[in-house]
């Protein structure tokens, strides 16, 4: 049995929430009103894999999830509106140390249960697998036993950028993520000089609402020039192109240089944006030893079939090390099908990418 605890202010969630997780009948199901309730019964439910709701009285669901990783580190799904303040803060709890999140859908949300329960289902199930680093603010667990911690906006790094604006005909980075992501490119993106060579483009599995932030947080903490790619973008050195949620990114060669722009979904890729087609899409407009393919920590198997066939083909492939993966899915999905030229942690992977551009 799965052990769940669900916190949620809203009596109708609640409900809702545990009617839906006791019908698959391999959950047991624990209740919390607010995040001070779930604290006083951390211990005694010992759950598996926490919901917690974001905008709750008493205490919100930042400093109840601060509190969580601090004393009784264990996987935890956000409930989040999908407004720009609920992108914001869902970005903020997936560095305090969330695992993953899901938007709570517009309108009534009764009425939307059949379509919005069986994902909902599907990424509690995989976080109750998730890696948490026990290591993680191991400092801050200590501080805790003699003063409360609440969560504070962290400060921006402040970085002199260097104002790169050539074209990159070398070469195109591609990075996949989807569960435990924005940690693990903001951890990778962060180690990278701002004139590192070659642009670099990112599928990461979020939705629409959420990537923009996602490419505001990553250029407020990096070197690199980083944007949400909304239309088509031609590839600069020194610059990373998150793509758009709810549709998938692709490259092409054009007559004045390389562009990326947003594209409608594909049905025939399951996840969006798509790591698959964007590798697929940038070998068709480059040379295989011309890009590198690093698949990081998430869900399912997107980027492992594409990355594989770059791998075959003469390009250079990473996939995250399994040790500090939140979700060893997708990476692992690369190693087993032989796709994987390197298999590195993530603190190396920065290392690695500044080598493997170097002029040879």
């Amino acid at each position: 049995m799965i052990k769940l605890l669900i916190v949620d202010d809203s009596p109708l969630m609640r409900r809702l929430l545990g009617e839906l997780f006791a019908s698959e009948g391999d959950f047991e199901v624990a209740i919390a009103r607010d995040g001070v309730e779930a604290l006083a019964i951390l211990d005694d439910v010992a759950p598996d894999v926490i919901t917690l709701d974001i905008q709750m009285p008493q205490m919100n669901g930042l400093a109840c999830l601060d509190r969580i990783m601090l004393v009784r580190p264990t996987p935890v799904v956000m409930v989040s509106a999908a407004t720009q303040q609920g992108a914001e803060q869902t970005l903020r709890a997936l560095e305090l140390g969330a695992v993953d999140f899901i938007a709570k859908p517009s309108g009534a949300v009764s009425l939307r249960m059949q379509e919005w329960g069986p994902p909902l289902v599907a990424t509690i199930r995989t976080a109750a697998r998730a890696r948490i680093r026990r290591t993680r603010r191991l400092a801050d667990r200590v501080r805790q036993r003699t003063a409360p911690l609440l969560p504070t906006r962290p400060q921006p790094v402040r970085v002199a950028r260097p104002h790169t604006g050539a074209l990159s005909a070398d070469g195109l980075v591609v990075l996949g993520t989807s569960t435990g992501g924005p940690p693990a490119l903001e951890a990778v993106l962060s180690r990278l000089p701002g004139d590192f060579p070659w642009p670099i483009v990112v599928a990461q599995h979020m939705p629409a609402s959420f990537t923009g932030p996602l490419a505001r947080r990553l250029d407020g903490l990096t070197e690199l020039v980083t944007a949400e790619v909304t239309s088509p973008t031609r590839l600069l050195a020194g610059r990373a192109y998150v793509g758009r949620g709810d549709a998938d990114m692709i490259v092409s060669r054009r007559p004045d240089g390389v562009y990326a722009q947003s594209a409608p979904s594909d049905a025939a890729f399951r996840w969006h944006p798509s790591v698959d087609r964007l590798v697929d899409t940038a070998m068709s407009a480059y040379a295989p030893e011309q890009l590198i393919g690093v698949l990081m920590t998430g869900m399912g198997d997107d980027g492992a079939a594409a990355m594989t066939r770059l791998n075959a083909a003469g390009g250079r492939t990473l996939a995250e090390a399994e040790d500090t993966a939140v979700v060893w899915g997708m990476p692992g999905e690369l190693v087993r099908a032989g796709g994987a030229g390197t298999v590195a942690s993530l603190g190396d992977i920065a290392g690695w990418l500044t080598a493997a551009v170097r002029p040879r």
